[in-house]
């Protein structure tokens, strides 16, 4: 039996606008509009398994950005730093020529 998100959707007219331009633009990044449309399929009332096979994206991905968005809101869907180790090479440091 699934189980279903404690974390339901609704969204506001903006938000709802918001979410669908971001996911109409074709210069928007591969991970913002995958973001977006979890939202979306979300507020629709869709279960974590259906979002992840329409979208061919592992369950425990969308239920992680539709509790982060339940949480946060918009800010919730940015992406946040990494963990791990620094970067050994920083890009600002060249060798002078």
């Amino acid at each position: 039996m699934p189980r279903k998100s404690p974390f339901s959707i609704v969204l506001s007219k903006e938000e709802r606008t918001m979410l669908e331009t971001q996911v109409r633009q074709y210069t928007s990044p591969y991970c913002d509009v995958i973001r977006a449309k979890i939202v979306l399929l979300a507020a629709e009332g869709l279960s974590n398994d259906v979002i992840a096979a329409r979208l061919d994206t592992p369950r425990q991905i969308v239920s992680k950005w539709r509790k982060r968005f339940a949480l946060a809101r918009f800010p919730g869907l940015e992406a946040q730093p990494r963990g791990g180790r620094p970067a050994h090479f920083s890009p600002q440091r060249r060798r002078p020529s």
